[in-house]
């Protein structure tokens, strides 16, 4: 099932060109063990291989760009594919839900391993759910119609008209392109929005007349989707979503993609963002926190470690882990191959929040007290 003949990840040719800027949260020697997410000393360099282009950080100012891939021996490949079975066997069968989004959206070459990986994990018997927005699509297409885009506190001004060209670039655009490339790739993917099947039910946010279309998601119903998971389908979904009455909403992709993960009590949740994760000191990118549970987030959030856009990242993944999601990760996915280096290694991508801890007195009303603390707190402007 996994030949090279249905993903050839590791006899791509690419451009002879390297990084300049390494990631100092990654090393070359990963490793595989699900005691511990710490890298270990390992024979079969799994990343460095096969993944190898996912050791670098391209420059945010430019398309990413990943080094020519050393050819490997069969019996390496084996190898290889040997050690991925524990991550393969815990993972197989279950649900993980990814939002898509930044800078692997922008890059072709990102956008690529993105669909790479989804087939791959897709092949070998995961659930995936793949939910987008589409930001920089719309701002393009507001543009070539002369309208400007317009944001309040991080959040996009919906009119009338910019709504019907977020509708229209998401769903109509976006959607499609990403469906494409994921049957091209070899997968099965469906397109469709929160407005179908009502899978998602919007509602005006609290600040709708200063904001216009932009709206809350007040009720998930994942039963269109249930059958196509079953199926080996993979759901591309595009963060739009009407109320009752049929008016459409701009809806934040990552907060569809933390209720469609609780409706459907996925396994894991991914957000793919712009940076390495949550960091102890946010000037220090060497400062990446790979794992940290509820309690430690509140106790982050006290602190001001975590503050401006990690703060409706952070939001969203302890609701989702608060309605039975058992891990939400917030990945770099300025990393190539980054869904692969979370699912696949110890080493992961990012940050993982889980909902244990080893203190008493924790339960799932403690982490509700967390997400209203962090939801209350003044997002970032933009």
């Amino acid at each position: 099932m996994l030949a090279a003949k249905t993903l050839p990840i590791s006899n791509r040719s690419f451009p002879e060109k390297t990084l300049e800027k390494s990631n100092p949260n990654l090393n070359s020697n990963f490793q595989f063990s699900l005691s511990t997410r710490k890298p270990k000393t390992h024979n079969f360099p799994f990343p460095t291989a096969c993944l190898k282009t996912s050791v670098s950080v391209p420059p945010q100012d430019s398309q990413a760009t990943v080094p020519e891939s050393s050819p490997i021996t069969p019996q390496t490949r084996v190898n290889i594919y040997s050690e991925s079975l524990p991550f393969i066997q815990k993972f197989r069968g279950k649900t993980i839900v990814v939002k898509y989004g930044g800078a692997a959206m922008k890059s072709e070459s990102l956008q690529s391993s993105v669909i790479a990986d989804l087939v791959l994990l897709s092949c070998v018997g995961l659930r995936i759910v793949f939910v987008h927005g589409g930001g920089p699509e719309i701002n393009h297409w507001l543009g070539r119609l002369g309208l400007k885009p317009n944001f309040l506190n991080g959040l996009r001004v919906t009119d009338s008209s910019t709504m019907e060209i977020v509708t229209m670039v998401l769903v109509g655009k976006v959607n499609k392109h990403l469906v494409s490339l994921i049957n091209k790739a070899g997968a099965t993917a469906i397109g469709l929005s929160g407005i179908d099947a009502r899978l998602l039910t919007a509602r005006p946010s609290p600040n709708s007349a200063e904001l216009g279309f932009v709206g809350d998601i007040a009720n998930v119903d994942p039963a269109i989707l249930r059958p196509l998971i079953e199926n080996n389908h993979i759901p591309v979904i595009a963060s739009v979503a009407a109320d009752e009455k049929g008016q459409s909403y701009n809806i934040n992709a990552d907060t569809a993609a933390g209720e469609l993960a609780a409706a459907l009590g996925a396994e894991k949740l991914i957000l793919l963002t712009d940076v390495p994760g949550i960091l102890e000191d946010k000037d220090d990118t060497g400062s990446l926190v790979k794992e940290i549970d509820i309690k430690g987030v509140k106790k982050m959030m006290d602190e001001g470690k975590i503050a401006g856009g990690m703060i409706p990242k952070v939001n969203c993944c302890v609701r989702s882990i608060a309605q039975g999601v058992r891990t939400a990760s917030i990945i770099d996915g300025r990393l190539p191959h980054s869904l692969l280096l979370e699912i696949l290694t110890d080493e992961g991508a990012g940050t993982m929040i889980t909902g244990s801890s080893s203190k008493p007195g924790f339960s799932i009303k403690a982490i509700l007290n967390v997400a209203s603390a962090v939801a209350a707190r003044p997002k970032p402007v933009a």
